[in-house]
């Protein structure tokens, strides 16, 4: 039983030590770090990958988290955001009296993880939770093309969905460029005519990027002017937020 208790203490240090690295891991920098021997090593890695825990990267002998463990940690951090940003949407949207958002960057492209949306509107915002929008549409993904260095630029695909969407790369490197100079983004009918949208980067308190929050609005109601001020006034609100 005590050498049972020895071994999974061990394989989870040896977990622990994939979760937390930033790059891959081989079995001799974990013999080194966890002062195992190479044996154990060996018998406690394969245990691991036999359980779907961790896998080698591309038939190397390099060490990842599997496809599993990364959805388990994907969720988990993806929930936290969800908590730690309820109360700034609450405020945003009394701020607005707009539908106020969190997204986050998913495969090149903005998933939203959550809304709020406390109006006695007939007519309200459709519930977006869980959805993707293409970056170069919207006020969301525009900040992330501006603050994310996860973006996959050089094969982003510039489909147009409207007249006003951008399908220039000179040009959205332009709007890019305007986006980071005042600290927020606009989307103007970029992706359905009728709807704008409006979004401010939003950074953890050790000031990592996270993702975008903002608003979404038709259009009817939120003209250039009104965007331009919510832009400056939830900009205010995000950094004070923290």
């Amino acid at each position: 039983m005590q050498n049972q208790s020895k071994s999974l203490t061990k394989g989870l240090q040896i977990l622990k030590e994939v979760m937390i690295s930033t790059k891959p891991l081989t079995a001799n920098t974990l013999c080194q770090r966890l002062e195992i021997d190479k044996s154990t090593m060996s018998r406690l890695i394969s245990t691991l990958i036999h359980e779907d825990f961790i896998e080698y990267k591309d038939n190397s002998k390099e060490i990842i988290l599997s496809d599993l463990m990364k959805k388990i940690v994907q969720k988990d951090d993806r929930q936290k955001i969800v908590e730690k940003t309820k109360a700034l949407l609450d405020e945003i949207f009394y701020l607005t009296n707009e539908c106020a958002y969190i997204g986050i960057l998913d495969n090149n492209s903005v998933l939203y993880l959550n809304q709020v949306d406390k109006s006695n509107r007939v007519l309200k915002t459709r519930d977006s939770i869980g959805l993707h929008a293409p970056l170069h549409t919207n006020g969301f993904g525009k900040i992330f093309l501006a603050f994310s260095k996860n973006v996959d630029f050089e094969n982003l695909e510039l489909k147009k969905f409207t007249s006003n969407t951008i399908t220039s790369k000179t040009k959205l490197i332009k709007e890019i460029d305007l986006v980071r100079e005042r600290g927020y983004a606009i989307g103007s009918e970029e992706h359905e005519f009728g709807l704008k949208s409006l979004a401010v980067p939003y950074f953890n308190k050790q000031n990592k990027f996270v993702g975008a929050v903002g608003i979404s609005g038709l259009s009817v109601r939120l003209s250039e002017e009104t965007l331009h001020k919510y832009g400056q006034e939830i900009f205010k609100l995000v950094n004070a937020y923290n």
